[in-house]
């Protein structure tokens, strides 16, 4: 592989990691949805007139009610949700309760109408990663840890299955040939639906610019220019220069990256539960990814998650 390459991947798996920890620093001081509102409709409000002029493409409305749809389900649901859970969610956990987004991917794409029945090993990866799951939220007290709190935990799940069903929906809805129009697309109409939420949810009232914390404007500020910026541009880089195969690694890195720099930078605890329900988690995704499918490539390379968009 080549210098830009290799940079590039290494962009992917450590940016993308180290934005669960972002998020955690950032609701310290923002309101969850203002956060993640704030962050994507930037980054849609900047990249759409330039990836317009660039392209020469002109949406349709078509193209716009899939972005609508799309960027409620992955942005509003999914990344709003994650910003959510994780005011109570230490962030290594978040993103390990993340990874199942490679699981219901497989689950949406089943059940859609003509849909592919997932093979024997992805079966497995299933069971053994909804298993790693359940052991995240209980049973109490394992392995001399408290078990990871419900409501939280709940809320990553939705959000993941949210994040499924619009990573499919954007798929087959109809979006431009432009792959970073979509999401230019996408990441502005989710950030105005997050910000129109916040704003019912009277998260505004409790908005004071002058208690924002010093470490919460460069989170914030981190997000948008490394976490949707330089780690997504690099993502759509390797996709066009690498195989399906390396790609799809990030999908069992970033949850160890974002494990060790919770503990390293944020004081998060590993505990033997953790490690338990990682490894349980994380060989589940492995074996999904890395199963051969019914009808095209034997890889498959997972959407972004939550988190890393």
């Amino acid at each position: 592989m080549t210098t830009l390459v290799l940079v590039a991947f290494a962009a992917v798996y450590v940016v993308w990691g180290s934005t669960y920890l972002a998020i955690r620093i950032g609701v310290e001081s923002f309101p969850p949805l203002i956060l993640a509102g704030l962050r994507h409709f930037t980054v849609g409000l900047f990249l759409y007139p330039v990836l317009r002029k660039k392209t020469g493409i002109s949406p349709t409305i078509a193209h716009w009610r899939t972005a609508v749809i799309a960027g409620a389900l992955l942005l509003f649901a999914g990344n709003g949700g994650l910003s959510w859970a994780e005011r109570t969610v230490p962030s290594g956990i978040a993103s390990l309760l993340v990874a199942s987004v490679s699981l219901w991917l497989v689950i949406v794409d089943w059940l859609r109408p003509g849909g592919v029945k997932p093979v024997l090993r992805v079966v497995m990866g299933l069971l053994i990663g909804f298993a790693g799951l359940a052991l995240l939220v209980g049973p109490a007290h394992l392995g001399g840890s408290e078990r990871v709190d419900p409501r939280g935990a709940a809320v990553l799940v939705f959000a993941s299955l949210a994040w499924a069903c619009g990573s499919l929906y954007s798929k087959y809805g109809g979006m431009p040939s432009s792959p970073m129009l979509g999401v230019a697309m996408q990441s502005f109409a989710g950030g105005a639906i997050l910000l129109i939420a916040a704003l019912f949810a009277g998260e505004f009232r409790g908005l004071h610019l002058g208690a924002i914390s010093l470490r919460s404007w460069l989170a914030i500020a981190y997000l948008i220019v490394f976490g949707s910026g330089i780690g997504f541009s690099a993502y759509i880089y390797i996709l066009h220069k690498s195989t399906a195969a390396r790609v799809a690694t990030y999908a069992f890195v970033n949850p160890v990256v974002a494990l060790f720099l919770g503990w390293l930078m944020a004081g998060e605890t590993i505990t033997l539960r953790t490690v338990i329900a990682a490894a349980v988690i994380l060989t589940a995704v492995i074996l999904v990814i890395t199963a051969p499918h019914r009808t095209t490539a034997p890889v498959t390379v997972p959407v972004p998650a939550p988190g890393e968009v």
